[in-house]
């Protein structure tokens, strides 16, 4: 068994217990099992990637761990400590993204797709905004921005994705659509009364998108290197 492989089934185990402890709303040890995922597939990352990490990708890891711990202290300021860490976790993935891969050029095939998917994440964040919680109008700045950086952070990926087709771009899309519907998710449970399927739809979502962000941030690595041995 190689090295990196235990910590690869501890997440899908933790996944797998989530999903179990969500269906039987057991809520409390939803949260500690979805505390597992987190440092199974850091350590997935790490031993990976030989034990080589930037410190862009340590500071993602470290304020993805910060949300969580928001989340299970559960106290007054959990939510919007849960959200400014995912915010600055969105805001350095954007920087990954733009810093870290060539600018792209857009073809006159490539305007439908792309003007959809513009009007798509638009239409998504105006929606998703209008549905606010009490605890979101107090917050409604943060909330807002919040929502801006992540539709851009999508924009970049799925653009990149139409543009290029490469599997890295691909697995970035795939990473943005799991944080994009964790997200809706997430208002939705808030906002509407509670439902199984709200929730578990919001923790698979959110437990999926730290492995397409590790399976990205691995692609990525594995392409710069390709290139500087090509070259």
């Amino acid at each position: 068994m190689k090295a990196n492989k235990p910590s690869l089934i501890l997440y899908f185990l933790a996944l797998l217990f989530t999903i179990i402890f969500d269906c039987i709303q057991h809520e409390f040890l939803a949260v500690y099992a979805k505390t597992i995922v987190l440092p199974a597939i850091f350590f997935y990352f790490l031993v990976s990637n030989d034990y080589k990490m930037g410190k862009t990708e340590a500071l993602v890891f470290l304020f993805c761990f910060t949300g969580q711990v928001f989340e299970l202290m559960d106290v007054g300021i959990s939510e919007i400590g849960g959200v400014l860490s995912f915010l600055i976790v969105y805001m350095l993935l954007l920087r990954i993204i733009i810093v870290g891969h060539e600018k792209i050029k857009f073809r006159k095939k490539n305007i439908l797709p792309i003007s959809i998917v513009v009007i798509f994440i638009l239409y998504l964040l105006i929606s998703v905004l209008s549905l606010q919680s009490d605890n979101m109008k107090k917050f409604n700045f943060i909330y807002t921005f919040y929502g801006i950086v992540l539709s851009v952070l999508s924009y970049y990926a799925f653009v990149s994705y139409i543009t290029k087709g490469t599997y890295v771009s691909f697995l970035m899309s795939l990473m943005a659509i799991s944080y994009i519907f964790s997200d809706i998710f997430y208002v939705f449970s808030a906002y509407f009364s509670y439902s199984i399927v709200l929730i578990l739809i919001r923790d698979v979502t959110q437990i999926l998108a730290y492995y397409f962000m590790v399976a990205y941030f691995l692609e990525k690595a594995k392409s710069y290197k390709k290139v500087l041995y090509d070259n």
